[in-house]
C-alpha cells in the first residue's frame, strides 16, 4: 500500500477487530444482531466481502459487511464532493499612503470593490514613512473617507487601528 492511500487508523477490518462480540449489519443495511466476532468474520468471508468496524466506541462495537474497495471509493467520492462545496476566502491587502492622489485613491477603491465582490476579505492599510508618523491624523482621515465610500459594499470586521507605522482595517463583503 502506497503512502497516503492507506486506511484510516480508527478503521479496523476482519482480524484487526479486537472485540469478542459485535453488532452486525449486512451489505443491505439490515441488522443481524449481536454475533461473536468469529461468526461475523466467517459470514463476511462466505459472502466474499470484508467486516469493517464502523463504530468502535459503541457497546458492542458496530461492524458492517461490505466490499472494502467499494467502501473506500464511496468515502473518497463524498470527501471530494464536500471539498467542491467549500468556499475559500482569501485575504487581499490594499496599501495606501496618507498623501494619495485622487485618481490613485479611486483606482485602489475599485480594486477593493472587485475583491469584495469576488467574496474575498480585504486588509486595508495606510503606511507611514519618516515624518509622516507625526501626522497620523491625516492617515485616519483617508481611512475614514475610504470606509465611508465603501459602506454600501463592505462591513468593517476589524476597526482601523494604528499598529507600528501602519493603520490597518479588515473589510468583509456585505451580504
Amino acid at each position: 500500500m502506497a503512502f497516503g492511500q492507506g486506511r484510516d487508523i480508527s478503521e479496523r477490518m476482519n482480524d484487526e477487530i479486537t472485540a469478542r462480540e459485535v453488532r452486525l449489519i449486512d451489505e443491505n443495511k439490515v441488522q443481524l444482531g449481536v454475533r461473536a466476532i468469529a461468526d461475523a468474520i466467517a459470514l463476511a468471508r462466505e459472502r466474499g466481502m470484508d467486516l469493517i468496524e464502523i463504530s468502535p466506541d459503541a457497546t458492542p462495537p458496530v461492524c458492517r459487511i461490505i466490499d472494502h474497495g467499494k467502501y473506500r471509493f464511496e468515502l473518497q467520492k463524498r470527501l471530494k464532493e464536500t471539498k467542491k462545496k467549500q468556499k475559500v476566502v482569501h485575504l487581499k491587502e490594499i496599501k495606501m499612503r496618507p498623501k494619495i492622489d485622487v485618481h490613485d485613491y479611486s483606482f485602489k477603491l475599485n480594486h477593493i470593490k472587485e475583491f469584495l465582490a469576488a467574496g474575498d476579505k480585504v486588509k486595508f492599510t495606510i503606511m507611514f514613512r519618516g515624518r509622516e508618523m507625526s501626522h497620523t491624523q491625516i492617515g485616519f482621515e483617508v481611512m475614514k473617507r475610504a470606509l465611508e465610500d465603501l459602506k454600501d459594499v463592505a462591513i468593517i470586521e476589524k476597526e482601523p487601528k494604528l499598529e507600528g507605522r501602519n493603520i490597518t482595517a479588515v473589510l468583509g463583503h456585505k451580504k
